[in-house]
């Protein structure tokens, strides 16, 4: 049969989604070059007319965009998981916020900061969903007492900072991308984006913040970039705005923000955060085997501007060791270094 793309979709999904392997949709489309190759929307490929017997578990086999996230969202409601829009992308996409829990103390989850690091969009997903289907069943989960927890906590997530940067470094660039001239120009012409972590505009979204944005911008590239680049002064991102936004609306009391190169996680910044925070990162480095790090000796972070801004703690949690964006089957090791970690940071 045949099968016209849409956004958001890669090999890895289409395998998945026709119950084949990757390898015969190459078999059956030679100008597909490589499981890696990008596939564009409005692309025309055929799927071959065989099954795989055995049943795939999607969460090590594919990749995780916009797209699979707008999938999951009624299920979550179904679950009781509130939803908000707390922005849009500078393509327009909505940047959605998943509100769960009771309690007066709010805590706040983010990821997909960075276009090549959607593992850590794909954690948190999971992560939720998981929670809310413990939670409805009155069970624990891996001892952690759900009801009183959450009768305590609302956990606020944003998964995916970064839909349009994600987006490119999964489907690549075509002719019809309304930024197609602009991110080749960045690029230098180079039509691969998996070193890619910046926006679609080519400005870093852990650059953008109010804490050191001075410093770390002179030390930085000086213009639109693949990485790295903090832009023409602080919050000037659609993305970034949006999760001031939501931080100044909001009283947390400590944020989690996921990354994924290290298996570390930063706690400090210029000696500014409060003394709780050591403790507190001994207690999330037992749970996930993690090593604590005060500082990454930089500035303009996200986990920076909360410390500066508010006194309270802040953590950047990198999860898993390669090179970005890691393979879909490296979720496995984040997914069980992590989901503890998560659970352990309800209740700080």
């Amino acid at each position: 049969m045949k099968h016209i793309i849409k956004s958001g979709e890669t090999i890895s999904k289409i395998a998945y989604m026709y119950k084949i392997r990757p390898f015969d949709i190459l078999l059956f489309n030679p100008h597909i070059y490589s499981e890696k190759s990008y596939l564009y929307p409005g692309m025309e490929i055929h799927i071959p007319a065989i099954q795989l017997e055995q049943e795939q578990d999607w969460t090590c086999q594919t990749e995780f965009g916009q797209d699979d996230l707008e999938r999951m969202i009624p299920r979550l409601k179904e679950k009781g998981v509130k939803v908000q829009v707390i922005g849009y992308s500078v393509m327009n996409k909505p940047i959605y916020a998943f509100f769960y829990g009771s309690g007066k103390k709010e805590i706040f989850y983010s990821g997909g900061w960075h276009a090549n690091e959607w593992h850590t969009s794909k954690f948190l997903i999971r992560y939720i969903d998981q929670l809310a289907t413990f939670y409805n069943k009155n069970e624990s989960w891996h001892d952690y007492d759900l009801t009183k927890i959450l009768g305590e906590v609302t956990l606020v997530v944003v998964p995916l900072v970064n839909p349009d940067g994600v987006d490119l470094v999964l489907q690549g660039i075509y002719e019809d991308h309304p930024y197609y001239k602009d991110v080749l120009a960045i690029n230098k012409g180079m039509r691969r984006f998996e070193h890619w972590s910046s926006n679609i505009r080519g400005v870093d979204l852990n650059h953008q913040w109010p804490a050191g944005w001075k410093r770390e911008a002179e030390e930085s590239p000086q213009v639109p970039w693949a990485r790295h680049y903090s832009g023409t002064a602080p919050l000037t991102e659609p993305e970034a705005k949006a999760i001031y936004q939501l931080t100044k609306k909001h009283s947390f009391s400590y944020v989690l923000a996921f990354h994924s190169q290290g298996q570390v996680i930063y706690w400090g910044y210029r000696g500014l955060e409060p003394s709780q925070s050591k403790e507190m990162v001994e207690r999330l480095s037992l749970v996930s085997s993690y090593l604590p790090v005060h500082t990454a000796d930089s500035d303009g972070g996200y986990k920076d501007w909360f410390i500066q801004e508010t006194g309270r703690p802040g953590f950047t949690i990198e999860v898993g060791v390669g090179t970005n964006p890691l393979p879909p089957e490296a979720f496995a090791e984040i997914w069980s270094n992590n989901c503890l970690l998560a659970l352990e940071g309800l209740k700080l």
